[in-house]
């Protein structure tokens, strides 16, 4: 299984921003933004000619590493979300959305999408009462997720509840049992990730 292994906060740093890839650790001073808000590299504060070509590609990048996916995997989704009818940058961030570990994390059963994406890999997590450990599973309207029941990790899943933020509007939890529901497919007004995805639709139609 091929895996994003970069260091995280080097992430953050090259994208200018914080993607919360470290969970609770993004929300105190040690955020490797917070103690150093510039590029990593020998020539990380330095000028850079920001191109078009640039911008669009550090674009897709952000987005790309918000949400954990690979560069292939990545244009794959791009290809389907172009197929379906709609706005092509509305579709892409939507079928991101829908990932399995991403719902897992926006329910706030896990402080990072990393951190959802083991949680799925390693069978703790359950779609319709069934296990499910496949990070990129499209979760649709009506599903029921769960943690498999005497999880060994229904500690560190309670433990992301109590630090986590709000629950997607498009998503219903319970935290108590350990539950949620996918509502809805999320709207664009209800996607909060910091990206522009238009730039990224350029980039790929060139």
């Amino acid at each position: 299984m091929a895996r994003d292994r970069d260091p995280q906060c080097k992430q953050c740093r090259r994208e200018g921003e914080k993607l919360f890839l470290k969970g609770s650790r993004c929300l105190t001073e040690k955020c490797a933004i917070e103690r150093r808000n510039y590029p990593p590299g020998h020539h990380g504060r330095g000028r850079i000619r920001q191109s078009e070509y640039l911008i669009q590609l550090r674009e897709k990048q952000r987005a790309r590493r918000y949400y954990g996916v690979l560069e292939k995997q990545f244009r794959r989704y791009y290809e389907k979300a172009s197929r379906q009818p709609g706005i092509t940058g509305e579709n892409l961030l939507r079928l991101l959305e829908l990932r399995l570990d991403n719902v897992v994390t926006r329910l706030g059963f896990a402080a990072s999408r990393r951190q959802g994406r083991q949680l799925v890999r390693h069978g703790h997590i359950m779609v319709n009462g069934k296990r499910v450990d496949i990070p990129s599973y499209q979760c649709r309207p009506d599903d029921v997720i769960t943690i498999k029941p005497n999880s060994g990790a229904e500690q560190t899943v309670r433990g992301a509840t109590e630090i986590g933020a709000s629950v997607a509007p498009w998503l219903q939890a319970d935290h108590e049992s350990l539950s949620g529901k996918v509502l809805k497919a999320p709207d664009r007004t209800e996607i909060d990730t910091p990206v522009r995805e238009q730039l990224i639709v350029e980039l790929y139609s060139k």
